[in-house]
């Protein structure tokens, strides 16, 4: 993520055996921030989303001056019921717990659209949500959740769009036991059956919903 200096005056008074000029008070320096356009789809600016996983429910907040774009795929995955009975199919320890392949295949090539990057506004900092990635404007459905500190994921251009306010210890509980290996393409292909039947011991995501 870029950083952005703003210039500091420095004013010295010369040396001078003549009374000194009254000083004027440093004018401030406003530093504009981007203009938050309305969601084309109506997405509220914040807006709270629950899961209610396996391991209990967990509460994410999400504001799309964050990462516009995200926020607003994010809502109509939600609404559309995306993510109800969803599997938590990739958790590594100490980095992040991922999900959003849909339990069937159907679902899945519905939203497999990619959208394009938003801009990193936020760091991955422990309970910020994002989504994967596999390359530039490759977004689609996945997301996920940072286990710890992952800064180094914002100079790769993963833009956090929401965070864990409630429930990042059901998070933090998530089963971890298999990693990386289930398999992403099968998933997409297979959904859930898949997975039930290769890795029983998986979390999941028994219903996701927008909440007041």
């Amino acid at each position: 993520m870029k950083r952005y200096l703003v210039p500091v005056l420095i004013c010295l008074a010369a040396c001078s055996t003549e009374p000194a000029a009254k000083k004027e008070e440093p004018k401030k320096v406003e530093v504009a921030r981007p203009k938050l356009e309305p969601s084309p789809k109506g997405v509220p600016d914040v807006y709270k989303v629950r899961l209610d996983t396996t391991r209990g429910p967990v509460l994410i907040e999400v504001h799309r001056e964050w990462a516009p774009l995200g926020a607003d795929r994010f809502y109509e995955l939600v609404k559309d019921g995306f993510y109800t009975q969803a599997a938590f199919f990739r958790v590594v320890p100490n980095f992040v717990a991922q999900f959003g392949i849909a339990a069937s295949p159907a679902m899945s090539k519905k939203w497999d659209v990619p959208f394009d990057d938003d801009p990193v506004m936020r760091t991955n900092k422990t309970g910020a949500v994002s989504f994967a990635t596999s390359g530039p404007n490759s977004r689609t459905s996945q997301v996920f959740i940072n286990l710890r500190s992952n800064q180094s994921l914002d100079e790769d251009g993963f833009a956090p769009f929401g965070q864990v306010v409630e429930g990042m210890e059901a998070v933090e509980r998530i089963y971890k036991g298999y990693g990386n290996q289930p398999n992403q393409e099968i998933i997409m292909k297979r959904g859930n059956a898949y997975l039930k039947e290769a890795f029983p011991n998986l979390d999941y995501i028994r219903k996701a919903a927008i909440v007041p």
